[in-house]
């Protein structure tokens, strides 16, 4: 992911309000509405600094800088990708976060009920700001099995969508949605069901499964609604896993994830928890769309990690 911006506010100043913005987000189709959520976003007198970065690692550098540097608020522009990297710095910390969904899959900000039109969202976020105002919820935090830490707030992926991403990521082309589309004919056709060890609050459950997901939101990828009864605010993760269901099944299945009824499935589990491990050979797990990195994973609900400006 590139993120690139130039800086508006050279001058180290606290309590301004940090903007990590991604204008190839949504294909660019919210480039040119920056400068209006910028005049947006300091109505209530803060000054606004676009955060510079020529890459996901450079913007999650650039939004820690911020939160150091005393920044009041850090908003992510964009898509789940671009919310996943200022999420880095924002989670667990004291500053207000925002989100002004401008990306191809807006499932966070769908999530926490942020509004459609980014003005309107930036308008919010700086009244919320204003008024001291902000709304608790929830994320996951994921430690890899070298004890790295990631945090992620809407869904992890960890059967055939996270093998699909891996294969699309890995592939040169076609560009664009053509490829995420061949990718899935390409894994489809090496689909094998794979066994899973999953630790669900100290219960440990052995399953045979094609699609595992884990989140604190009800869809990932624009709207798939993996866990549709999912709640970012209830201290919770919902878990879910299918069964085999073959590549038949697989494909019939997938249609009804837009409304979130496949749950009704007899092959469907659906569980809740605070604490899961997931754990299975083979898999890279993706959580808000991007790499997080092979399973095992463990993941827990942290309760009000995020103070939203919404």
């Amino acid at each position: 992911m590139a993120i690139r911006g130039r800086v508006r506010f050279a001058a180290v100043t606290s309590d301004f309000i940090a903007v990590l913005a991604n204008p190839y987000a949504g294909r660019g189709r919210h480039r040119g509405l920056l400068p209006g959520v910028v005049r947006a976003l300091g109505a209530a007198g803060h000054p606004v600094r676009l955060l510079e970065a020529g890459s996901g690692t450079a913007a999650e550098e650039a939004c820690h800088r911020a939160v150091a540097e005393g920044a009041a608020a850090l908003v992510a522009v964009g898509g789940d990708g671009t919310v996943h990297r200022a999420l880095q710095a924002a989670a667990g910390a004291s500053v207000g976060f925002g989100v002004v969904a401008a990306g191809t899959g807006n499932d966070f900000a769908s999530a926490v009920g942020v509004p459609g039109d980014p003005i309107a969202a930036a308008t919010g976020i700086s009244a919320a700001l204003a008024a001291g105002r902000d709304h608790r919820v929830d994320a996951a935090l994921a430690v890899d099995a070298a004890g790295r830490e990631r945090w992620f707030c809407a869904v992890l992926a960890a059967g055939f969508d996270a093998l699909v991403n891996e294969r699309a990521n890995r592939m040169a082309w076609p560009r664009g949605p053509r490829r995420y589309d061949l990718a899935i004919v390409l894994e489809l056709a090496r689909l094998r069901a794979r066994t899973y060890t999953l630790e669900i609050d100290g219960e440990v459950l052995t399953v045979t499964a094609e699609i595992v997901a884990v989140g604190n939101a009800a869809s990932y990828g624009g709207g798939m609604r993996i866990l549709p009864d999912a709640d970012p605010a209830d201290g919770l993760l919902d878990v879910i896993y299918a069964r085999p269901l073959g590549r038949g099944g697989l494909t019939r299945l997938k249609p009804r994830l837009r409304h979130g009824t496949h749950v009704t499935d007899a092959r469907v589990t659906v569980l809740r928890a605070r604490h899961v491990r997931v754990a299975a050979e083979g898999i890279i797990g993706y959580a808000d769309g991007e790499r997080l990195g092979p399973l095992p994973l463990d993941l827990k609900c942290v309760p009000g990690a995020i103070r939203l400006l919404r």
